[in-house]
């Protein structure tokens, strides 16, 4: 199927490892011209070659931390020009933070808004009048199925996740009429550097497949997910395939979460 992003122009943040990493590569491989985000030059290199290695394709890499407003703003601003517009944002960047309601200190909470809510918000909103100039465009916010039923000691990942819910449903109503198409996918356990890391520390005796096939993760599909499956998911909705699709959650976590 021709997804119809040849030539588009999109911009991933959190872009140098993991699910954005991996969305890059796929938005490359359909044709995007594509620019990845995060704080670590070293990363974004190597990101950069791996993307260009598996998909021919050349990467453009933008240094910026997400939690402060003018990077934000220099960071769409330097992908647009490097384009001469923009397409597509993938609001990918942030870590998980859990920890009981008691524990997590105003520091904590105020880091975490930044870095998962305000930088969407940021990205976003300084992305919209390069999208109106190209006539439309694709918003996909990256949150968790947790926030939509957050279970005990998940704070304050789920609280600001939960936020970037309603964020993608008042934006979808907000900016249809100018034809950009806001969605969010709700990530499950996804193989990741923390998940690797918790791996190491508990069961260090099993293979990764041992370990992803464990029954005490509850998954009903019985693994932990890859993060091609969660990158091909969301270049789906940012393409012409999805162009029907705005103001909706799906959810990548294997039939774990209890909500649709």
């Amino acid at each position: 199927m021709d997804l119809g992003l040849q030539d588009k122009a999109a911009l991933v943040t959190g872009g140098s490892r993991g699910i954005g990493l991996e969305t890059a590569a796929q938005l490359a491989s359909e044709g995007a011209r594509v620019a990845i985000c995060a704080r670590n030059t070293t990363d974004l290199e190597k990101a950069a070659s791996l993307i260009k290695e598996r998909t021919g394709r050349e990467v453009v890499t933008i240094r910026a931390d997400v939690t402060v407003p003018e990077e934000c703003l220099h960071a769409v601003k330097q992908a647009a020009e490097a384009f001469g517009r923009l397409d597509i944002l993938i609001n990918n960047a942030g870590t998980s933070a859990a920890k009981p309601f008691e524990e997590v200190e105003d520091e904590s909470w105020g880091y975490d808004l930044d870095l998962k809510l305000h930088a969407a918000i940021r990205f976003s909103r300084a992305a919209l009048p390069y999208f109106r100039e190209s006539g439309g465009g694709a918003i996909v916010n990256i949150t968790t199925s947790a926030a939509k039923t957050p279970p005990a000691s998940s704070l304050p990942t789920t609280v600001s996740r939960a936020a970037g819910l309603a964020l993608t449903k008042a934006m979808s109503r907000d900016l249809a009429a100018d034809g950009i198409r806001v969605n969010t996918v709700c990530i499950g356990m996804i193989r990741s550097d923390q998940i690797e890391k918790k791996w190491q520390r508990t069961a260090p005796e099993l293979t990764w497949d041992e370990f992803a096939s464990s029954p005490e993760h509850g998954i009903p599909l019985g693994r932990i997910g890859r993060t091609d499956e969660a990158a091909k998911v969301i270049t789906f909705l940012v393409s012409e395939a999805a162009s029907y699709v705005t103001g909706t959650s799906v959810n990548v976590d294997g039939g774990k979460g209890p909500a649709l």
